[in-house]
């Protein structure tokens, strides 16, 4: 195994560039940039397979971010989590349920063929869960803030979701054979009942286990206490560039801060509703949505 693992020269960044993002950075001779010389596209290419599988589905950016943990917390960064077999580490019962694969291979792929053997998969695994919890800069990219995303968001209050897109969550987190620490301890036991180990993956589930069928800040007040069901949802709390607004949403007087977002969530539709509208002889009215005229 230890043969086929890879050398990385941005791992040791990772941390710095979850919390610094667009910070330029240097570790023992280390930086953001690194194959600037040897592969210049090599980062464009990174993201923008990241954003093309996020855009199917938004779930895989968790997803990406629980490749790399399992990949760090066995026996280092070294990529070793993407090599299958039936006595692989990727086949190990603790790495059941991992998803992304396809991205990173998708990933190597267009790599290979620009830059042949220069960019390595475990620099390939970082880069891509580094742009998976990055996604608020697609919002800032369109005009959008972090108050527009939480506000955006909060149409998870009448949203349902799969067990399979949130169950890795609820019983070997990261590898540690525990849950995901941020859930709380009250209300983890009832996502269990819902989604057991041997269940069915495609059970329906509330995103707002407070008032499912109610567009109101339930949601919020949930995110608030640890009881969101996805992770990116939580991830709202535990970010200080977000937390302020879902704190301003769920607040205490129901009633006061209800309005608030009954007010500002149509604000925030109009604001993304804006963003690179085509008008005039830009583009075409068809026919039939379908399908071009």
């Amino acid at each position: 195994m230890a043969a086929a693992s890879e050398p990385s020269a941005l791992l040791v960044l990772f941390t710095a560039l979850l919390l610094l993002r667009n910070s330029f950075v240097h570790s023992q001779g280390l930086q953001i940039g690194f194959y600037d010389s040897y592969c210049p596209d090599a980062e464009d290419i990174v993201r923008s397979t990241v954003e093309q599988y996020y855009d199917k589905d938004a779930t895989i950016a968790p997803g990406l971010l629980r490749i790399h943990f399992h990949d760090c917390f066995v026996q280092g960064c070294d990529a070793s989590i993407l090599i299958s077999g039936a006595s692989s580490e990727r086949s190990a019962p603790q790495n059941f349920g991992l998803r992304g694969f396809e991205l990173i291979d998708d990933a190597k792929s267009q790599l290979e063929a620009v830059c042949p053997g220069v960019v390595s998969c475990a620099d390939i695994l970082a880069l891509a869960a580094r742009d998976a919890v990055d996604l608020r800069q697609k919002f800032a990219d369109q005009g959008l803030s972090d108050h527009d995303l939480v506000t955006l968001v909060g149409a998870h209050t009448i949203g349902q979701t799969d067990c399979q897109f949130f169950s890795y969550r609820l019983y070997n987190f990261t590898a540690t054979g525990n849950a995901d620490p941020t859930i709380s301890q009250a209300f983890l036991p009832q996502l269990r009942a819902l989604c057991p180990p041997n269940g069915d993956p495609s059970r329906r589930v509330p995103l707002d286990a407070g008032s499912p069928d109610a567009f109101d800040v339930s949601f919020f007040k949930n995110v608030r206490d640890g009881s969101a069901v996805l992770e990116s949802d939580q991830r709202l709390w535990s970010d200080a560039a977000t937390q302020g607004a879902v704190q301003k949403y769920a607040g205490n007087v129901r009633g006061l801060f209800g309005l608030r977002f009954a007010y500002e969530f149509p604000k925030a539709m109009v604001r993304m509703s804006s963003v690179a509208v085509k008008t005039g002889r830009q583009g075409e009215i068809r026919r039939r949505c379908s399908r071009v005229n």
